[in-house]
């Protein structure tokens, strides 16, 4: 063979290479978030989008609309579907392209909407304590789920990444059946919230509703927020600077990271013969070593969490968000007083990425934890609560309070049921426009009179009342407390002392013998507070505050 032959060859492999290669570029690709099952969200635009070579043709055709796009020179292509009306008739969604063509069966249309957060969040079906009989009556094929696998990435991806908690039902749409609300996917199941949250609007809507689950347990919010949300707030400037600083140490982390994991995987073997021996000695063993942190700054980094795992779902068009977090946010006074502006925040981020609106976005105020308060102000969670009550400023939000169903031992308390009840409660009327008694009790203002204070409240319902949580999944109920209880008063030296209070129609008075000049009143401003104040319709009252005072060091 001579040296031109032999030319020509290699130049016509590498043609045949670029052929094959650029055919497979030309095939039509679309995000995980279009599959089988999916529910298409109705009475709005419908964003359907993908990949393809540079300048395809793209043909969407759903029931009686037939879309057209063309690829840009990036390699992306968008049209939207019009506004299509609920509909639980499955449906067919064909996209083509010159050289292939994806269908997607058994669509329907409905609502659709996210499930985020942290662990209560995430918190499956097989823990809950009803949650025998959840998943044997989960029989309704009209409820669609999507579980976005575990990611985390220092800039916005495209699509769903790694497959983490490894499972074959990560990344699709699962329509609801017994066997698939018991299989072993997620933590222990989709959450709980979500489903019990989906059970009660499917009832009342009567349509379609799917849901899509992203959350990750241990997870701060700044997690979830884009980086470039974070920069339009001056107060969390601190969080770009450590993506910048994670950024800049990627590749050196990168190389580093296989000799930590190995050393750490050494120490590991080691401390667990030592627990072993500690154990058999009754002894208490040393801390386990603490696994290398991943490049990118895993699941706790600014954005890390937006960015693998929210990014990728917009545009999908929905109709909302569930939310369950800030457990995480409390870990210290510092986070826990930042949180009205960087929850207000994700919020804002995230309507402004979908360009959707204000969509309605509702979220579980935290529960009560931990030993019974012993004073009428104390600790970081109420502060978290405090932000979370604040941020009802934002329209279209609404909040469960949760305050009364917590368990003082269990920051995962088992029974989800009245959260997600709650939240669909919330859903009913900013999303539905429903009129109804949403919420209980909500600190409106107040007046000084005397030595007593008097506080109005909105969302009495048929008037306050002294209340007791819901019964348990075991049927157990409280004991109905003779008078109310929870709130603390507090002069211009800013030390509350637990009060009497008195409730009267939309009001309560409240006074003590101790303070003659009241300035100020807190009521379940602790983490596991005793306040018993709700409306008639069963619905707990809010924690709040009147003052505008710094914590005090007893709550740091």
């Amino acid at each position: 063979m001579n040296n031109l032959t032999w030319f020509f060859r290699m130049v016509l492999a590498a043609i045949l290479v670029f052929i094959s290669s650029f055919a497979l570029r030309a095939e039509v690709r679309m995000p995980a978030i279009f599959g089988d099952h999916m529910v298409l969200q109705q009475k709005l635009k419908v964003p359907v989008w993908g990949w393809a070579a540079p300048g395809e043709a793209i043909t969407v055709t759903f029931k009686n609309q037939k879309r057209t796009a063309v690829t840009g020179a990036d390699g992306q292509w968008r049209t939207d579907l019009e506004a299509l009306e609920a509909s639980s008739e499955p449906g067919t969604l064909t996209v083509a392209g010159q050289n292939n063509t994806l269908v997607f069966t058994d669509v329907l249309v409905g609502d659709v909407w996210i499930a985020s957060g942290q662990s209560n969040m995430e918190f499956g079906i097989q823990n809950d304590s009803r949650g025998k009989e959840a998943i044997a009556t989960a029989t309704d094929s009209q409820i669609r789920f999507f579980f976005v696998p575990w990611s985390t990435a220092l800039q916005p991806q495209t699509n769903i990444g790694r497959a983490m908690p490894p499972s074959p039902l990560n990344g699709k749409w699962l329509v609801c059946s017994p066997e698939i609300m018991n299989s072993d996917w997620a933590w222990h199941g989709f959450s709980a919230v979500g489903y019990y949250f989906a059970k009660e609007i499917r009832g009342v809507v009567g349509q379609p509703i799917g849901m899509i689950a992203t959350y990750k347990g241990g997870t701060p919010a700044q997690a979830w927020t884009s980086i470039s949300g974070l920069e339009k707030d001056e107060a969390l400037a601190h969080y770009v600077d450590d993506h910048r600083r994670i950024t800049g140490d990627f590749t050196n982390a990168q190389t580093r990271l296989p000799q930590e994991t190995e050393a750490y995987q050494s120490e590991l073997k080691k401390w667990k013969v030592e627990a072993d021996q500690a154990k058999v000695a009754g002894q208490t063993p040393r801390a386990a070593p603490k696994a290398p942190v991943p490049p990118d700054g895993g699941y706790s980094a600014p954005a890390n969490l937006f960015n693998g795992m929210v990014a990728p779902l917009i545009p999908y068009a929905i109709k909302g968000v569930i939310w369950y977090q800030g457990e995480s946010n409390g870990d210290n006074l510092r986070l826990a007083t930042e949180y009205l502006t960087l929850f207000s925040r994700l919020i804002k981020d995230w309507r402004e990425k979908w360009q959707q609106g204000d969509f309605p976005f509702l979220y579980v105020q935290l529960p009560n934890i931990n030993a019974p308060a012993k004073v009428p102000s104390e600790g970081r969670w109420p502060w978290v609560r405090d932000a979370q009550l604040k941020t009802l400023s934002l329209p279209n939000t609404g909040m469960a309070v949760t305050i009364d169903i917590g368990e003082a031992d269990n920051l995962h308390p088992p029974d989800k049921l009245y959260v997600g009840r709650r939240l669909a409660l919330a859903a009913r009327r900013v999303a539905y426009g429903q009129n109804l008694v949403y919420s209980g009790p909500i600190y409106e203002s107040m007046s000084v009179e005397g030595n007593k204070i008097k506080i109005k409240f909105k969302n009495v319902g048929g008037g306050l009342a002294i209340g007791t949580p819901p019964p348990t999944a075991d049927g157990k109920m409280a004991l109905l407390p003779a008078e109310l209880t929870g709130f603390g008063i507090a002069g211009a030296d800013r030390n509350f002392v637990w009060a009497k209070a008195i409730h009267d129609a939309d009001a309560v008075v409240v006074s003590s013998s101790n303070i003659e000049h009241p300035m100020a009143v807190r009521y379940d401003w602790g983490h596991n507070p005793p306040g018993d104040l709700y409306n008639k319709e069963g619905l707990p009252a809010s924690p709040f505050r009147t003052d505008d005072w710094p914590p005090a060091p007893a709550e740091k």
